[in-house]
């Protein structure tokens, strides 16, 4: 066996051993037995594998981004209860 070859079959073995041909192979089966197939055949896969929609997405972003100012918020009136402390 070719060192390309042996490469390729460590690599096969890495994914069996993984899951990772079975996932493939399921969501590509569903893929085929779908009776309308999705124009955005890379959208169903991702969906499929549970990648968020961009929908999703956006709302995770939104949410992370007022936790973010939560935090901050929390943080100054932590500093400010401080100073108040330390005045005393």
């Amino acid at each position: 066996m070719s060192g390309i070859e042996s490469q390729k079959e460590t690599f096969r073995k890495y994914l069996e051993s993984a899951g990772a041909i079975d996932v493939l192979v399921k969501v590509l089966v569903s893929l085929y037995e779908e009776p309308e197939k999705p124009k955005q055949v890379l959208e169903y896969i991702k969906g499929a594998l549970g990648a968020p929609t961009p929908a999703e997405f956006e709302a995770l972003v939104a949410e992370r981004d007022g936790l973010k100012r939560q935090l901050a918020d929390a943080q100054a009136r932590i500093a400010e209860l401080d100073a108040k402390v330390s005045a005393q």
